[in-house]
């Protein structure tokens, strides 16, 4: 019924495909982005000793038309943060850290 209403008394037709807002990435797709900006890093200074303020520029794959669009990691919280939590993360993403030269200390 609100959707016949929605159409015939106000005309407004359904979101094209186009319009609909992109879906919500998961917690894992943004470990996943942090972790690609912290090998880029880590590949250009060699060391993952971040600043806390620092935001590495990266290049992400859009997910509707294979388009691409640079975004702004917060990589230095994001590498504190880990270190503060690693009691707490998996065995896997312990070993990814760690693989492109993680500190913990």
């Amino acid at each position: 019924m609100q959707q016949w209403m929605l159409e015939h008394v106000l005309g407004i037709e359904p979101a094209t495909g186009d319009e609909k807002p992109r879906p919500r990435r998961t917690q894992a797709d943004k470990w996943a982005l942090n972790y690609v900006a912290a090998q880029q890093f880590y590949e250009r200074e060699g060391h993952l000793w971040v600043p806390r303020k620092h935001a590495e520029a990266t290049v992400v794959a859009n997910d509707r038309e294979g388009d691409q669009e640079e975004r702004e990691i917060k990589l230095g919280a994001w590498i504190g943060n880990q270190r503060s939590r690693a009691a707490s993360l998996s065995p896997e993403r312990v070993e990814q850290l760690s693989a492109i030269g993680m500190r913990w200390s």
